[in-house]
């Protein structure tokens, strides 16, 4: 994109604009936008092109969000969590800042892998829902329209995860839940606080049928 990143927001109203706008949004507050830290914000920026960053030196915006001079914070409308990051440390620089974004970036579908594994883990959402599949397959864009449409209704509710059984990485989660690859794609839902879990193999994924085996296991 052509427009220049970190967007400045200068009110209350901007900052809350930027905020609502996004999945994931990310805003340095700088006293000093030309500080070193200042700088180190813009450079990880430039690094992360899909997540918006915005940068506010104003007083008001830094008191409306309780936030101290020289803080990244991120903000995820998933779990409408927020996290932040003390940039004043000397050892923070961009490459650590698009380390923090990168783990804690949790969207309304998060791709799961070793680094969003971190967020996922720390997420409020007791309850995740696992799309097992082969990212590769003719019907990949397909079934993710449907999970990202399911996603929106159990929104602040459920945390939807997409698992590539490509990926070796992954071979473990689906040993954990006693599938084989010849069994894919799978739903595998699961309530982490008592590892309370329940598996649905499904060639065709409908909205309904996501919602149904939701709805079943919730209650």
């Amino acid at each position: 994109s052509t427009t220049e990143k970190p967007i400045l927001l200068n009110s209350i109203a901007d900052a809350e604009a930027f905020v609502s706008g996004a999945e994931v949004a990310v805003i340095g507050f700088f006293q000093d936008p030309q500080s070193p830290e200042a700088e180190q914000f813009r450079l990880a920026a430039g690094q992360i092109a899909e997540v918006p960053f915005g940068l506010s030196g104003s007083a008001a915006v830094l008191s409306h969000y309780g936030a101290s001079a020289n803080t990244v914070a991120l903000f995820r409308r998933v779990d409408n969590d927020r996290r932040d990051l003390d940039m004043s440390s000397r050892d923070v620089d961009a490459k650590k800042l698009a380390r923090f974004v990168r783990m804690n970036e949790l969207r309304l579908v998060t791709e799961y892998d070793p680094v969003t594994a971190i967020g996922v883990m720390q997420s409020s959402l007791q309850f995740n829902l696992l799309l097992i599949t082969d990212k590769m397959s003719p019907k990949h864009p397909e079934r993710m329209r449907k999970f990202r449409a399911a996603a929106e209704l159990y929104k602040g509710k459920i945390l939807f995860i997409l698992l590539d059984s490509n990926l070796k990485s992954n071979e473990r989660i689906l040993s954990y839940f006693q599938l084989k690859k010849s069994q894919l794609p799978a739903l595998a839902i699961f309530h982490t606080p008592d590892d309370e879990h329940d598996v649905l193999t499904a060639d065709e994924i409908s909205i309904e049928r996501l919602q149904d085996f939701c709805n079943r296991f919730l209650q």
